[in-house]
């Protein structure tokens, strides 16, 4: 990746992140703009999205976001219309890597459960 094309998606990500949660502040989700690959061109901005909507349904919430891109596109439009000649196309991704952390986490917390049983049965022989 260019300098510019770093600078530009931190920038994506910093007034992304404050659109979605100024859109999204007293519905009890928490949206977070995790990372944010803007092609060479700079033509499109790759969006990965973490959503943490507890009790609700999150896919829900992600469709919504979909369904609703082009009305954040022209509010990042707004406020970032004097970097950059064209504004990038939006590509939202659901980035599922809290999730993924979680159910390892769960699966090394087994494993440590497990090897503990297994030594103090060892210790009990």
């Amino acid at each position: 990746m260019s300098i510019r094309t770093e600078r530009l998606s931190a920038v994506i990500q910093r007034d992304l992140g404050k659109i979605i949660q100024k859109s999204y502040q007293g519905s009890g989700s928490f949206i977070t703009v995790t990372k944010v690959e803007v092609t060479p061109d700079l033509m499109i901005a790759k969006v990965h999205l973490s959503v943490y909507a507890p009790g609700k349904d999150e896919d829900a919430l992600f469709a919504h976001l979909e369904d609703n891109k082009a009305a954040i596109r022209k509010e990042l439009a707004d406020k970032i219309r004097h970097q950059v000649r064209r504004i990038p196309e939006l590509h939202l991704i659901n980035d599922q890597t809290a999730e993924y952390v979680e159910k390892m986490e769960g699966l090394f917390q087994k494993i440590r459960k497990e090897r503990k049983e297994r030594e103090k049965n060892n210790e009990e022989e």
